[in-house]
């Protein structure tokens, strides 16, 4: 119940920051803007809930342990064959595939595949690193595994692009 608890703490702030912050920003903007931001937050939200959670519940407790360094040797779960790495794997290119197709649909079509790839580095770097201050490992091979996610989620967002934004023409209209 005690983590529970923690989960609820952090969803919590999640949806006063959309309803008080971002759903103003964004309603005015158009629907087809709120569904696309609203997707965007919605997916950014469950990565933190998968990498980070609970964080406010951690704040306190951040620098109780060692801060441990990112491992830099790649893959080197899967060539010594320790633990359950190709689930791992399967699951970080999983975990950015929305990024690769969401977030050109965010910029308002100027996000380019080296854009997309750039940002996805940024967030997936800075989840990195401060995993170990919420006493979480952190690696290089999901880094890696999140850039390959966000190319194949931007090359579904390629494929798709004509049909997305016949959509979300549609919702302007409306």
């Amino acid at each position: 119940m005690k983590y529970l608890i923690q989960y609820i703490i952090d969803f919590t702030a999640l949806m006063f920051l959309y309803a008080f912050a971002f759903f103003r920003k964004w309603r005015p903007q158009g629907k087809d803007v709120l569904l696309v931001n609203t997707l965007m937050y919605a997916y950014l939200s469950l990565v933190l809930f998968f990498t980070m959670m609970p964080v406010i519940a951690s704040i306190p407790f951040m620098l109780d342990h060692p801060y441990t360094p990112m491992n830099l040797v790649p893959f080197i779960d899967v060539s010594l064959g320790r633990g359950d790495f190709f689930r791992q794997v399967v699951l970080n290119v999983i975990m950015t595939l929305p990024f690769g197709f969401l977030f050109p649909l965010t910029r308002d079509k100027r996000a380019n595949l080296g854009v997309t790839v750039f940002f996805c580095f940024l967030m997936s770097l800075g989840i990195e690193l401060l995993q170990p201050f919420f006493d979480r490992t952190s690696d290089i091979t999901d880094l890696i595994t999140n850039l390959i996610g966000v190319v194949l989620g931007y090359g579904l967002y390629a494929i798709f692009k004509p049909i997305t934004f016949w959509v979300l023409e549609r919702l302007k209209t409306r």
